[in-house]
């Protein structure tokens, strides 16, 4: 099983650095909200740096579903789903693989991207460091509950309206817990540990129910 994961993992970040598509279009999404927002707000520093965690979340939530329709759906279509199907490699482990490809291309990049955009609604060394690390431990809890979806949407064509309003309200608490992490580090009334154990805990569930049930969708698709 594990050169099995190994195999499929290197196949579809291949496919992802040869054809581009999501995680550029995702980075460029997170740059676009992030830069347009302050805009919108105006000059005042003060209410930047408040709300900035809550800015930086959403738009990495949002750019998260950038191309999650397609994270089955072009294996439907070529065919390769099915035969993926038929190896002996059960289908937890290809899910397994292909979210782990996604949020490498996706998530990963997003927190990266996190300190730069960061000086774009004023937030603080520490909290660029906060937002780091809520969004490494956040964005795979994104990714699995979207799996979920795109599994369940991967046989419709322009399915990603449905996957969004499907999969969203699931997001809901990793995002409450992931600006309340950040915000914990910029001198709330919380610890900081203390939302974010919550969000590491909400990523591994995501991470076994995202997994079984991504797989369950595709098995009913057969």
């Amino acid at each position: 099983m594990i050169r099995s994961f190994r195999a499929l993992l290197i196949r579809d970040l291949k496919l992802a650095a040869r054809v581009g598509g999501s995680g550029v279009m995702g980075l460029i999404f997170f740059l676009m909200i992030v830069t347009l927002i302050p805009f919108a707000l105006g000059p005042d520093l003060n209410l930047l740096s408040r709300i900035g965690p809550a800015i930086l979340w959403i738009a990495a939530l949002l750019a998260t579903l950038i191309g999650l329709d397609r994270l089955f759906q072009a294996d439907q279509e070529d065919g390769s789903l099915d035969l993926l199907r038929l190896s002996h490699a059960p289908l937890e482990v290809v899910v397994l693989a292909k979210v782990v490809a996604y949020w490498l291309v996706t998530g990963l990049p997003l927190a990266i991207a996190a300190p730069f955009l960061g000086l774009l609604v004023a937030l603080s060394p520490e909290g660029m460091l906060a937002m780091v690390a809520t969004l490494l431990v956040g964005t795979p809890a994104l990714t699995f509950i979207g799996a979920v979806g795109a599994a369940l949407t991967s046989s419709l064509r322009r399915g990603g309206l449905i996957l969004a309003i499907l999969v969203v309200p699931f997001m809901i608490p990793t995002l409450i817990f992931g600006v309340s992490a950040a915000n914990a580090a910029l001198g709330g009334t919380i610890p900081f540990a203390t939302p974010f154990l919550v969000l590491v805990a909400l990523s591994l569930i995501a991470a076994v129910i995202g997994t079984i049930g991504a797989a369950a969708a595709l098995r009913s698709g057969e």
